[in-house]
């Protein structure tokens, strides 16, 4: 006879509160249940590595999911270890009373060897079948070794007897003996109206690819093939991560890429590891060779699959790596990670920082290798993806060292097209340098005309060419390479060589003129850092440089931000300032000179890289200085 008992938490509202609330996603239903499946399994096959009678009856182990369209059912059966009636009540019947949690605290306890990775951790995901049910049947026979008793029933169960427990999720439950003839678990589902797309073949199928792939036991279910009913396994149950790598070929690891990442290129390098001691996971990542397809055409929020021994858990777990390494795919699988109750979010904790460090560490120490081992494919990788490595030496100080390693760039030493490293920079330096010199802008073209590198070249220095928008940020935020210190040669106080002070009183009165004639100038000084220019523009040394003032500007358009006033600096050696200089010298009111000083201030401003201020009366100077010389 049935006997309807309530729920020990007698907490009506708390069943209500998961059916509809703790998931986000119904589908989610048969992952728990196809977890707990699995769980049953790895139990009754851990118990009969001690007690082989227990598998006697069935070890052919398997889940099968059957739907019956005509009944409106779906049952999800296992062969596992199954339950007796006061295991039924015990954990059905109590809400967040977990099977799995108690029977691994009963191992960890009595230390037992080789004990079975179970999913189940919270004992809710077997109420998320009332998402999809209005009425739950659980028809389960538990494994027993001990003697029947002569009625057949009692602790034992076995022979047919098993337990039936029911209940349409509103707070109550029947439970009462049933005939079972094998050992295991059917949950029955009587799906809801709005539901019935469950019971459909191709939609099973489609989520145990999704949730359950890499379960380890068989998912079958069946079909009709010519005419005939053909039990189809649905999961491929090779977690290629969990294999030993020495057992994995170059073309199995590619073919899983190219599974996981939709892309038909094969990856530029493949990490695969384990992680044991506290924090326990196993990782399989790709770093593409592409930039992968979801960002080509604007922002990519994918981020790696997390499993939980096997179980599919969430495909973009961005929390796993640092942003700025969101185009690394792959697969990492832990039971340590802390969930929440509906294992569909990561909680921020000590472990979950850990294994992000090590899986952070791990992506780079590969970029360096490869950098270091394989620098065409490396400079193949940068030009594709080197921008996210530019986004995380700005953003991330703990591995700033290792992405400066990373960094690529043209430079004064290289050809056009052909990239180095700060490493290789270093290598190349005289012993009278001791600093890294850098100029940013829009193109290696316009930098290599800058005046701004004339006495650089002469005396042999390399000067690295920033042009990328994000080089400049990322420069300014590292400060040094391995104790030198990076300056921007469009600053002031970047000089290699002194100007006697001979000179200097010379031409004080001619940079006197320059900054009372010129009010868009902060500042007028000689300078020898020119060779064959007559004047150059820097910026103090710590303000924006030209290229990053255009910059702001351009992503600013609505606002535009303020011009600051730069420096300009005079090269006493050029034939021109001296000609200036002179001219001051014999009449200071000669109304050509501020003319001359105007020419001379526009052409600066048009050799680093920024547009003058007002065209028309540039080339009206420009004009009456060449009618003048014309006419000489």
């Amino acid at each position: 006879m049935a006997e309807t008992m309530q729920f020990k938490t007698e907490l009506k509202q708390l069943l209500n509160l998961i059916i509809h609330s703790l998931y986000s996603h119904k589908d989610i239903f048969l992952r728990e249940l196809i977890s707990n499946a699995s769980d049953a399994i790895d139990r009754v096959r851990f118990q009969g590595l001690t007690d082989a009678s227990v598998l006697e009856d069935n070890s052919d182990w398997k889940i099968k999911l059957i739907p019956n369209a005509a009944e409106g059912t779906l049952t999800i059966s296992d062969n596992g270890v199954g339950m007796s009636r006061e295991t039924i009540v015990e954990h059905l019947g109590t809400i967040a009373r977990s099977g799995t949690r108690e029977f691994l605290d009963s191992l960890r306890a009595a230390d037992a060897k080789d004990r079975p990775e179970l999913i189940g951790q919270f004992g809710v995901g077997f109420y998320a079948s009332f998402m999809v049910a209005d009425r739950v049947k659980v028809v389960s026979r538990m494994a027993e070794t001990s003697p029947l008793p002569a009625s057949g029933e009692g602790p034992g169960l076995r022979g047919t007897t098993g337990v039936k427990w029911v209940s349409e999720g509103q707070g109550d439950f029947t439970i009462e003996p049933c005939t079972k003839p094998t050992r295991g678990t059917d949950v029955i589902l009587h799906l809801r109206d709005d539901c019935k797309d469950f019971l459909n073949q191709n939609r099973l199928h489609q989520l145990v690819k999704k949730y359950s792939d890499f379960v380890e036991h068989p998912i079958v279910m069946d079909i009709e093939n010519d005419g005939t009913t053909v039990e189809d396994v649905l999961n491929a149950r090779k977690a290629i991560w969990l294999r030993n790598k020495n057992e994995i070929s170059e073309e199995e690891y590619t073919e899983f890429y190219k599974h996981l990442a939709h892309d038909m290129n094969p990856p530029a390098r493949t990490i695969h590891y384990k992680a044991e001691g506290q924090i326990e996971f196993k990782a399989l990542l790709y770093v593409p060779a592409k930039k992968p397809f979801d960002m080509m055409w604007g922002e990519s929020k994918k981020g790696l699959h997390l499993y939980i021994q096997r179980v599919f858990i969430l495909d973009d777990c961005e929390t796993l790596l640092p942003p700025y390494l969101r185009f690394v795919r792959g697969v990492v699988d832990s039971p340590t990670l802390p969930l929440n109750v509906s294992r569909e979010i990561l909680q921020q904790s000590a472990p979950l920082e850990k294994i992000k460090s090590n899986l952070t560490s791990k992506v780079l120490n590969t970029l360096e290798e490869m950098k270091r081992n394989d620098f065409e494919k490396y400079v193949d990788f940068y030009r594709e993806l080197g921008v996210f490595l530019r986004e995380g030496a700005y953003q991330d100080f703990e591995n700033k060292k290792k992405l400066a390693e990373l960094l690529l760039f043209e430079s004064t030493k290289t050809d056009a097209g052909k990239l180095t490293s700060f490493a290789d920079y270093a290598e190349r330096m005289p012993g009278d340098q001791t600093d890294v010199y850098y100029l940013a802008g829009e193109s290696r073209e316009v930098l290599e005309q800058s005046p701004l590198l004339e006495s650089f070249k002469a005396k042999g220095w390399e000067v690295l060419f920033l042009t990328d928008p994000a080089d400049e940020f990322v420069v300014d935020s590292l400060h040094e390479y391995k104790g030198k210190h990076l300056k921007a040669i469009d600053k002031a106080g970047v000089e290699t060589g002194a100007v006697s002070d001979e000179v200097k009183a010379r031409f004080q009165p001619l940079c006197d003129y320059f900054k009372e004639k010129l009010a868009d100038i902060a500042d007028a000084r000689l300078t020898n850092r020119l060779k064959e220019s007559a004047v150059c523009l820097v910026a103090d040394e710590h303000a924006l440089s030209a290229s990053m003032e255009r910059l702001m500007q351009r992503m600013q358009r609505d606002r535009p931000m303020p011009v600051a006033k730069r420096i300009l600096e005079v090269n006493p050696d050029h034939p021109l300032v001296q000609a200036l200089e002179k001219m001051l010298a014999d009449d200071k009111n000669d109304p050509r000179l501020e003319k001359r000083a105007r020419l001379l201030y526009d052409q600066a401003v048009i050799l680093e890289g920024s547009k003058v201020k007002d065209p028309l009366a540039f080339a009206q100077r420009l004009n009456e200085l060449l009618l003048g010389s014309a006419t000489v």
